[in-house]
C-alpha cells in the first residue's frame, strides 16, 4: 500500500493523540478521516485557497488546534517549550 508521511510538530502531533485516545482510534484514523473529509470538499475554491494559504503560513506558525499556539513567547517571559493545551482541541 502506498504512504503518504505528514510531519507534525510535538504541538500538532499531542492535540491529534488526545483526540485519538478520546474516541479510541489511532492517530492515523483521525488523519485519514479529516483528509477523508477535506477531498469531499476539494472541489470548492475556497477549499482550495485555504489549502494554499495554509502550505504558507505553516512555515512559521502553529494551526489554533496545536496545544502551543495559544502559547506566550520567550519575551513574554515563559519558554516556547512548555506547551498551552488549545481551546479548540479535546
Amino acid at each position: 500500500m502506498p504512504v503518504l508521511k505528514i510531519h507534525l510538530e510535538y504541538a500538532e502531533l499531542d492535540a491529534v493523540e488526545r483526540l485519538s485516545g478520546l474516541i479510541d482510534v489511532q492517530s492515523e484514523d483521525v488523519a485519514y478521516a479529516a483528509l477523508n473529509r477535506l477531498m469531499l470538499l476539494a472541489r470548492d475554491r475556497e477549499v482550495q485557497n485555504d489549502i494554499v494559504l495554509t502550505r504558507r503560513w505553516r512555515q512559521d506558525n502553529l494551526p489554533l488546534w496545536s496545544d502551543s499556539a495559544g502559547s506566550v513567547h520567550n519575551y513574554e517571559g515563559m519558554s516556547p517549550c512548555e506547551p498551552v493545551k488549545s481551546k479548540y482541541s479535546v
